[in-house]
């Protein structure tokens, strides 16, 4: 039976106005799973005012820390006790392998509580200041946070914004995508079923230009993340400019992965192969440009090529598959798109391009794990983000021509180095522009440390003490120790 979904604003599961809904599709199958409500602006509106109306209540932002941590735990621990079903609903909704949803639904759990832990450190400062004045640094909550979260880790990017910015005291709406909103739901079941103040956490669901622009203009809305496209980016900071409200931009990559002469080559392929073709290449930190030293071109490629012939595209229900569903039609069009054009702009396609449509996959998503050799830096298989499992491998001679061409983007969210001179890979790895980069790996971070790029890959940082920031008002606060007149007049 498919499932009928509601909004959640002030504690309360509710019915869209509208009566067109969306439908919500298992992309491996495209069977019909779920409808969901399609907002209007005016419920939009009211929940931001539910949120701003709880906000300013104090029922949340008002409590300690300690209190709040204690909550946030409940959640985690709600979140623990149904982790198979998060990771099966995000498997049926999203594509991916059932081995990846596991890995976001425990990284999920792990985000809770991690900030429920961070909480409860220290915060603040303290100086001496000129005139027996004491100045105190602290951190307050911003007021309400609208989260707008993308379709390719539906649970586990809700969480990274979630979890900061209820620890943080402020109230919150989530906005998740328009195709991907199972796992939101779910978690919102759970939330519901901890000590969480009614109105302090909302959920609605809808298109971007009517519930994400509506977050992003109301002037009742303090700050707004996004993580998407660089082309919705930029509308999301035009819109945001009516209350000059703190923007938040996790966006869109095209990383290179730097592979020398010196590397363990079979490591660097390995990693290469994480790197692209993990979430069927739907990752805005893939290592989606491979650069490869002259002198292991070749061999490189002849490995590469051979490991990812090997790689088991199916459903994720099944255990046996190693990559996943692309997550729509308009979106295998596009990657489809791109390979077209890659070969009419003269790279050769040295394995996949196609879409998969036998042994049972006729009616999913499917593309196969696709490799462009001999690319040039103008092409725009090349320049452009495909979101897909496409990999370019490009040819560099010596270090300055890496540094060159890996710099040679708009983007700059990952990249890495591969090389068994550590002094050369960290040198490297210093020059290239980019937020979030491995040397020898690919992929693996930490929620301790900060994730976010530079140039047109967005601005602030989500997670570690970073992504609390993020969600918090700086106050400087001066007191008089020595309370007398200044004399100034």
């Amino acid at each position: 039976m498919t499932k009928k979904l509601k909004h959640y604003i002030n504690g309360q599961w509710v019915e869209s106005s509208n009566p067109n809904k969306l439908d919500i599709l298992n992309p491996a199958t495209q069977e019909i799973i779920a409808r969901a409500p399609n907002a209007t602006r005016d419920e939009t509106e009211e929940a931001i005012k539910i949120a701003k109306r709880t906000f300013e209540s104090g029922r949340w932002s008002d409590q300690s820390p300690q209190e709040r941590a204690a909550v946030l735990l409940q959640i985690a621990d709600r979140l623990q006790e149904n982790i198979d079903e998060l990771r099966d609903l995000e498997v049926q909704n999203n594509g991916k392998t059932k081995r990846e949803a596991q890995s976001d639904a425990e990284e999920a759990v792990n985000t809770f509580r991690y900030y429920a832990g961070l909480l409860t450190m220290p915060n603040g400062q303290a100086y001496e200041a000129p005139g027996d004045m004491q100045t105190l640094v602290v951190k307050e909550p911003l007021g309400v946070a609208g989260l707008i979260v993308p379709w390719n880790f539906p649970l586990l990017m809700s969480v990274w914004k979630i979890a900061p910015a209820l620890a943080a005291g402020n109230s919150i709406l989530l906005k998740p995508a328009e195709i991907t909103p199972m796992t939101a739901v779910k978690l919102f079941e759970l939330i519901d079923r901890t000590d969480l103040p009614k109105g302090a956490a909302n959920l609605v669901m809808g298109t971007g230009p009517v519930v994400g622009q509506t977050i992003a203009e109301s002037n009742d809305v303090d700050m707004v993340s996004f993580t998407g496209s660089t082309g919705v980016g930029r509308l999301i900071m035009q819109a945001a400019a009516g209350n000059m409200k703190k923007v938040s931009l996790e966006l869109g990559g095209k990383s290179p992965n730097i592979i020398f002469d010196d590397a363990d080559i079979e490591t660097a392929v390995d990693f290469s192969l994480f790197g692209i073709f993990m979430g069927a290449g739907q990752v805005c930190s893939s290592g989606s440009r491979i650069l490869v030293q002259e002198g292991i071109y070749d061999e490189f490629i002849e490995k590469y090529i051979k490991r990812a012939k090997k790689i088991r595209v199916g459903p994720g229900t099944d255990e046996h598959s190693q990559m996943g569903a692309i997550v729509s039609e308009k979106h295998l069009k596009s990657i489809l798109h791109y390979i077209l054009m890659g070969k009419e702009e003269g790279a050769n396609l040295a394995l996949g391009g196609n879409r998969i449509e036998e042994d049972g996959l006729e009616k999913g998503f499917f593309v196969e794990p696709t490799v462009f050799t001999d690319v040039t830096t103008d092409m725009r298989i090349v320049r452009e983000e495909i979101f897909g499992p496409v990999v370019t491998i490009q040819k560099f001679k010596d270090e300055g021509e890496a540094i060159k061409i890996a710099n040679d983007t708009e983007y700059g969210l990952a990249g890495a180095v591969f090389s068994t001179d550590q002094n050369k890979a960290l040198r490297v790895i210093k020059k290239v522009r980019a937020g979030i980069t491995w040397i020898n790996a690919y992929h693996l971070t930490t929620i301790q440390a900060p994730w976010g790029g530079y140039k047109q890959s967005g601005i602030g940082r989500s997670l570690g003490t970073y992504g609390l920031d993020e969600y918090q008002e700086t106050k400087q606060i001066n007191i008089s120790i020595d309370s007398k007149p200044i004399d100034w007049f």
